[in-house]
């Protein structure tokens, strides 16, 4: 039997991988590089404030926070740099290795591979990798100046094309899990991540570099049967999640013992439509909601609604139902998603209209 609430409801929509949560010890710092290096360039949220949400995550207590939320017009989703502030940070202990739970690498796209791989060997950039494939798809490792690990992924989607960049915004992520089975089908009925690319099981040349990378796993790597949909499918576009189990080698949580916020990877965040569609389905799944917004959020001059569920291994899996966005804040003008189809794509204009924010 279904309860009043579950007749009237509209039904979830995943519109995409909104972003890619990063802890840093300095915002700005940490954006400057992103934003030079990879043209991740359009603020939709620059806030100070306190993180009052998030306190099973933060030691019980709120955390100020200074947090910038930032994507690409070439496509894919964005990165939040997330700086905890009036603490010491706590970095891990040792090195997070392949295998070990969580979220592990972020996955950035390209549209020309060799070409950024040779742009960043000349700067001189920490690469980890050649060029080399998987399932079919080119893509290296390297590390960012703080040690997180960036797979580069060839993908030919592109949104608004940049002369200045060949890379886009995220476009998925490694995680380290304990029973890949219960993670694919996780991440097939909640997020829609059902196709299955590829699944092998071995110890991976292309993997060799990274911390770990001589562990025996199982990798699975997953994407989308069906294409986003909604305000900002569009612009973020395809995305994959790769799936890793290690076999033969004791594992850690990545943030075992840290708060939500600390150095390193903190949560995956996809863009959606109608939370209480998507609050019904995680539920019956048996991942309630652990942070909830409530729904009406301000974050900076953004409104919106986000909640945070824990997949099958603790990592923070967020959802954000965008309210509101600004775009030339001078002239009141802001994109307003709650006259939006919930699967229509915003129009070409409105999304290049973004471009007004842009920080060189």
């Amino acid at each position: 039997m279904y309860n009043q609430r579950q007749l009237n409801m509209k039904e979830k929509v995943i519109c995409g991988l909104q972003q890619v949560g990063i802890g840093v010890k300095d915002a700005n710092e940490t954006w400057k590089w992103y934003r030079e290096n990879f043209g991740i360039d359009i603020p939709i949220v620059v806030d100070e404030g306190v993180a009052e949400r998030m306190l099973p995550y933060t030691g019980g207590k709120p955390q100020p926070r200074f947090a910038i939320l930032a994507i690409c017009l070439q496509s894919g989703g964005g990165l939040e740099i997330w700086e905890p502030r009036g603490r010491e940070l706590n970095y891990p202990k040792e090195q997070p290795k392949l295998g070990d739970l969580g979220i592990f690498i972020a996955k950035i796209k390209t549209r020309d591979l060799q070409a950024t791989y040779d742009t960043f060997s000349r700067k001189g950039f920490r690469l980890l990798t050649t060029p080399a494939e998987f399932a079919g798809i080119r893509h290296f490792y390297m590390q960012d100046p703080w040690d997180n690990i960036l797979e580069i992924v060839e993908d030919s989607y592109v949104m608004i094309r940049s002369k200045e960049f060949a890379t886009g915004g995220s476009c998925g992520a490694v995680l380290g899990v304990s029973d890949i089975d219960r993670s694919v089908a996780f991440y097939g009925r909640l997020q829609g991540f059902d196709r299955v690319v590829a699944d092998q099981t071995g110890v991976f040349d292309d993997l060799q570099a990274l911390p770990g990378g001589g562990r025996k796993v199982r990798r699975v790597l997953l994407e989308r049967s069906q294409p986003y949909t909604g305000p900002l499918g569009e612009l973020m576009g395809p995305a994959r999640l790769e799936l890793v189990q290690a076999l033969d080698a004791p594992v850690v949580k990545i943030f075992e013992g840290r708060y939500w916020g600390d150095p390193g990877f903190i949560h995956l965040c996809f863009d959606v439509r109608n939370m209480d569609a998507v609050q019904a389905e995680c539920e019956a799944m048996g991942h309630p909601f652990v942070c909830d917004s409530g729904v009406d959020f301000d974050m900076g001059d953004a409104n919106g609604h986000f909640t945070y569920i824990e997949d099958p291994d603790g990592t923070l899996i967020e959802f954000v139902e965008t309210f509101r966005i600004p775009v030339v804040k001078k002239m009141g003008f802001y994109i307003d998603f709650a006259k939006r189809d919930d699967h229509k794509a915003l129009p070409r204009w409105m999304i290049k209209a973004l471009r007004f924010l842009r920080v060189s």
